[in-house]
């Protein structure tokens, strides 16, 4: 007997701000990509197809995307989440 199926995974790949098209507000959006893998016995052997989508964090709207836009979006969050270097007090620092 062969068992067979498929499984879902989603990944949480980055997180920007910008206004709801549903709600109006300025809340967070998640961008996800969901992918779907066939399965052996229960172990995910290759990927059948990628989807990506961002999810309001206010509302939970959702709102379906190409690869290209999402490859737009996570630069603009990484862009936008840059890290400051935070400075340290002179009475701290070692001469």
């Amino acid at each position: 007997m062969i068992i067979y199926g498929w499984r879902r995974k989603v990944h949480d790949l980055a997180t920007t701000t910008y206004l709801c098209a549903r709600c109006g507000n300025p809340s967070a959006h998640v961008l996800r990509r969901a992918v779907t893998k066939v399965t052996l016995f229960f172990i995910p052997l290759f990927p059948v197809s990628s989807k990506y989508f961002t999810v309001c964090t206010f509302c939970g709207a959702t709102n379906a995307l190409t690869k290209d836009q999402a490859q737009e979006v996570q630069a603009a969050a990484a862009a936008q989440a840059a890290p400051v270097q935070p400075q340290v007090p002179q009475q701290y620092q070692s001469n």
